[in-house]
């Protein structure tokens, strides 16, 4: 069961950080333009253009959200959606309380964690990142390989 389960990895992993992705550019969306309910506070409002840090904010949230969903430049997009998530969570949650579920900051704390997962581990299966580089190993050698043990 294990033998199947590893080779199903890079396609877990890529679905993934398809619905992450997804999840994070929707909330960029939303804030940016105004679309599925608008930014958090504003009855279905923007942010205002320029404003710090939540149009900010926005701006990586739609982007980087898109390349993790895309798989394109996946890594780097992880490393930027991260950081900005870790300090959404010190900058804004953590002066109301202590624990995520006290200060609503568990939204910013999963996608926090989740986004550095994927700097560690890429884009997984259906990422663009696999067109775009240069094929360095082949889907076929890639579900022989054995995944690091923790």
């Amino acid at each position: 069961m294990s033998a199947r389960l590893n080779a199903a990895q890079p396609y877990a992993l890529g679905l993934f950080r398809i619905v992450i992705g997804l999840l994070f550019a929707v909330h960029g969306a939303a804030s940016l333009f105004g679309v599925l309910g608008g930014a958090a506070g504003t009855h279905g409002g923007t942010v205002a253009a320029g404003t710090w840090p939540g149009w900010y904010a926005a701006v990586i949230q739609l982007v980087a959200g898109g390349l993790v969903l895309l798989g394109l430049g996946t890594r780097g997009a992880a490393l930027i959606a991260s950081g900005s998530m870790a300090f959404a969570y010190f900058d804004v949650h953590q002066q109301a309380a202590f624990w995520p579920i006290q200060n609503g900051g568990e939204l910013s704390v999963l996608f926090c964690w989740s986004f550095f997962l994927l700097i560690f581990t890429g884009s997984g299966a259906f990422g663009l990142d696999r067109v775009v580089a240069s094929p360095r190993v082949t889907p076929a050698e890639e579900r022989t390989r054995e995944p690091i043990a923790a």
